[in-house]
């Protein structure tokens, strides 16, 4: 198992609570072996004025699940933080949900990157994100 933190999906979520994530309603819904999901709604508040998913709301999604699957990867006295990230948008949405997976590219001691791919409700592939993250000491 990848996880060096022992969390569950409602600690997970109750973590979120009075952020920006809460105010988008990005859910965490699974934590896999080496992997972990969270979905948002594509609604009023995640859209661009045309009707679509907004790509910086793509980016957040991306970038909350990214920095969760980081933060399960640290001891106690670590945490992350974001250093770069870089998105590639390759399908709009319009309903339903977004949901995004993260796995990692590379756990180093400082360093860890990760790859979210975000998917729409059929299963397109809507978004390919690289996040890479920083640890430090608290």
């Amino acid at each position: 198992m990848l996880w060096k933190r022992q969390i569950t999906l409602e600690q997970l979520n109750h973590l979120s609570f009075n952020s920006m994530i809460s105010h988008l309603a990005i859910t965490f819904t699974h934590i896999g072996d080496d992997y972990l999901e969270a979905k948002m709604p594509v609604n009023r508040q995640t859209m661009q004025p045309f009707g679509l998913l907004h790509g910086g709301a793509s980016v957040t999604l991306a970038e909350t699940v990214g920095s969760a699957a980081s933060y399960l990867c640290c001891q106690d006295n670590e945490q992350v933080v974001g250093l770069e990230i870089n998105a590639s948008h390759m399908r709009a949405v319009y309903r339903g949900y977004i949901r995004a997976v993260t796995r990692s590219l590379r756990l180093g001691s400082k360093h860890h990157v990760w790859q979210i791919e975000l998917f729409d409700d059929t299963d397109n592939l809507c978004c390919v994100v690289r996040l890479t993250t920083a640890v430090i000491s608290k």
